[in-house]
């Protein structure tokens, strides 16, 4: 997927300025795409000159003016076309962590444990900063009450399933660090598994 479908979606939530689709993009596109504010603001010129955004300036008073993006009629109809596009197949997983657990029998286990604690530690934060962003959307309704009420759902349904991900990455890792500490202190309590024999 091209970086600018993603920032489109983005820009469905109506006009932004950089910064805070930079913000926005962090909160809620990235729940299935990353990009740095210089990858952001790089694509949104591109798309500028070739007419899928527009931008207007805005003058303020104690900081540097800002731009205010927006999609144009072409780039709303290139989010039409795109989102009638089929789906490229799903991606493959790429962690190096998860390179690193492949090793931890003939490694040192307690560094890959400190590696999943701090990676389950940092989807625990995700998650509860996407908690946030869901009681902001429901703003009080129920999951039923925002589907029937609320102007546009892929938000929430991204939302859920950024959730989900890293609920599933909590789970994975307290999983794999108790059997990885049990198989630590069955081979006494070094840090390390046995070699292979």
């Amino acid at each position: 997927m091209a970086l600018r479908n993603a920032l489109m979606a983005a820009l469905l939530e109506g006009e932004a300025s950089g910064y805070d689709l930079a913000k926005q993009f962090d909160a809620s596109v990235a729940n299935f795409w990353m990009a740095t504010p210089q990858q952001l603001y790089r694509e949104l010129e591109r798309m500028s000159g070739e007419g899928l955004v527009t931008a207007r300036v805005v003058a303020q008073e104690r900081r540097p003016n800002k731009r205010l993006f927006s999609l144009t009629e072409a780039g709303t109809e290139a989010v039409r076309a795109y989102v009638s596009e089929p789906p490229a197949r799903p991606t493959t997983i790429r962690d190096e962590l998860l390179v690193k657990v492949q090793c931890a029998d003939v490694g040192d286990i307690e560094a890959v444990c400190a590696a999943i604690g701090e990676r389950t530690d940092w989807a625990a934060a995700k998650l509860a900063r996407y908690e946030r962003i869901r009681e902001r959307l429901l703003k009080g309704r129920t999951e039923d009450e925002y589907f029937e009420e609320a102007e546009r759902i892929g938000p929430y349904l991204t939302l859920m399933r950024g959730m989900a991900f890293e609920r599933e990455n909590i789970r994975w890792g307290e999983a794999a660090l108790r059997r990885l500490r049990r198989r630590a202190a069955a081979a006494g309590g070094q840090g390390r598994a046995a070699s292979p024999a």
